[in-house]
């Protein structure tokens, strides 16, 4: 591998590492609210984790510690401390933001 290809690869994770401690110091922000402004969350960021571990022929990642990876703690346990009750509209905002299945 080169240096050129090593470095890009520790400043992706640098990058990555970065967002998730982002992520979870803004526990005011509603996953429900990063979906409707950015078309993903924390689940699709843990979600993407695993992904990664199970491609790249190493050890997998279930989904329950790939979200205590991206939360900082257990999800049930974030939940419980930091969602809240989504507002109709923002309810109403996902459900229009959301990709259609066109084949139905």
């Amino acid at each position: 591998m080169s240096d050129d290809h090593q470095r890009r690869i520790e400043l992706e994770a640098a990058v990555f590492r970065r967002l998730r401690d982002h992520l979870r110091e803004r526990t005011d922000v509603q996953n429900l609210d990063l979906m409707n402004l950015a078309g993903f969350c924390r689940n699709c960021l843990s979600n993407w984790y695993a992904d990664a571990a199970r491609a790249d022929g190493g050890t997998p990642i279930e989904k329950e510690d790939a979200r205590q990876i991206v939360y900082g703690m257990p999800y049930g346990e974030w939940r419980e401390r930091y969602q809240r009750e989504a507002s109709p509209e923002a309810l109403v905002a996902f459900e229009q933001a959301k990709p259609h299945d066109e084949s139905r």
